[in-house]
């Protein structure tokens, strides 16, 4: 019963790792992604005195369609 414990935390701290690395490469190399990302089609801002509001609707689309072939492709590659 410990040992299957010990699995469980072990592979969770592997993945809080891969999650904090790739969150650190995307920090990095975040201003060298496209100038599009954050200026698609979709994405709305408003701007009045000094206060704006911005909301990436297009990128949100994108970034979920992004997100949704990637995790399908791979679970269809662990089976």
């Amino acid at each position: 019963m410990a040992a299957d414990v010990t699995q469980v935390f072990g592979k969770t701290i592997l993945i809080l790792g891969m999650v904090l690395v790739a969150a650190g490469l995307f920090l990095l190399l975040g201003p060298r992604l496209p100038g599009f990302i954050g200026r698609l089609p979709g994405d709305m801002s408003w701007s009045r005195g000094n206060m704006r509001v911005y909301f990436p609707l297009g990128t949100c689309i994108l970034l979920s369609l992004v997100l949704t072939i990637l995790f399908s492709v791979i679970s269809w590659l662990r089976r």
